[in-house]
């Protein structure tokens, strides 16, 4: 009777285990702490109580100015998105159709941004969206007059959009590539137009990648804090930097960690309300 060979040591965990590190001391044992803090009694004179309370929660959840802060940095954030994929749709779309010289140097243009930090960005676009910086120069040689572009949204959404066009081309860029052509050319083969062809075949396969993408520039604008503070200054509060203010400027430790929480609870909800959406349609899209 054949003996049975011994099974092979799995390694896969431990090669994971590095990652798996990471991920719990960096993300989610920094959670953990604030989920504790947030449920702390704040005192004079001290970061926090070792005392349980939901006061922290009862004053964020009734008073609507906490609210507003919330649903003013989800509005910033949503129409970063849009207009994020408004802009890098033709950039992949034209990116995933041309050849491999022509497209690396044209995506190293794209993606050169991300090799400045956001501050050292942020501060280009002060000067440039000054009252004085070029682009107003531009805008009264046209005869518009002069707009005011920063510290407000619109400066605001401009950052955020620069900052983050990259991260939505690349997303797009890999859905669009994952295309097989014969597919559009099988299509116009039976008569089909170019418009009848990518509103039939290549944006329905490309939503993987529409969807991604809207989700990481969504989640990034959302908790940006250098962009807004930058840009916006006090003219314009978002959910980041009013948690900031509070653990720093009103040293309220445990105010600041439960406004977080109910900040970090509401997008996580509105992303699986999305993401619970679009996979229902992709399933549709894809068959």
């Amino acid at each position: 009777m054949a003996k049975e060979k011994p099974r092979a040591f799995d390694t896969s965990l431990f090669l994971g285990l590095p990652g798996i590190a990471l991920i719990l001391l960096f993300f989610v044992l920094p959670y953990l702490n604030m989920l504790y803090l947030s449920v702390m009694k704040q005192v004079k004179g001290a970061p926090y109580l070792k005392e349980f309370t939901l006061g922290n929660y009862a004053q964020i959840l009734s008073d609507p100015y906490y609210f507003g802060v919330i649903l003013l940095t989800l509005r910033l954030a949503f129409i970063a998105v849009v207009i994020t994929l408004i802009l890098a749709y033709p950039l992949a779309y034209h990116l995933s159709s041309i050849p491999g010289r022509r497209k690396g140097l044209l995506l190293t243009l794209i993606l050169s941004p991300l090799l400045v930090g956001e501050v050292v960005r942020s501060y280009g676009w002060l000067v440039l969206l000054a009252d004085e910086g070029l682009v107003n120069q531009g805008l009264r040689a046209l005869g518009w007059g002069t707009k005011h572009l920063i510290f407000n949204q619109t400066g605001v959404v401009i950052g955020l959009v620069h900052i983050y066009l990259p991260f939505m081309v690349l997303a797009l860029l890999g859905s669009l590539e994952s295309i097989n052509p014969d597919l559009a050319l099988a299509s116009r083969s039976l008569g089909a137009s170019k418009w009848s062809t990518f509103w039939r075949i290549t944006f329905p396969l490309s939503l993987p990648g529409i969807v991604s993408g809207t989700v990481l520039v969504f989640v990034l604008s959302a908790s940006a804090y250098v962009v807004p503070s930058l840009l916006g200054k006090y003219n314009v509060l978002t959910a980041p930097m009013l948690a900031v203010q509070m653990v720093t400027d009103l040293f309220n430790w445990p105010l600041g960690s439960a406004f977080t929480v109910v900040f970090f609870v509401t997008v996580v909800a509105l992303l699986g309300v999305y993401l619970l959406v679009t996979n229902r349609l992709l399933r549709r899209v894809m068959g």
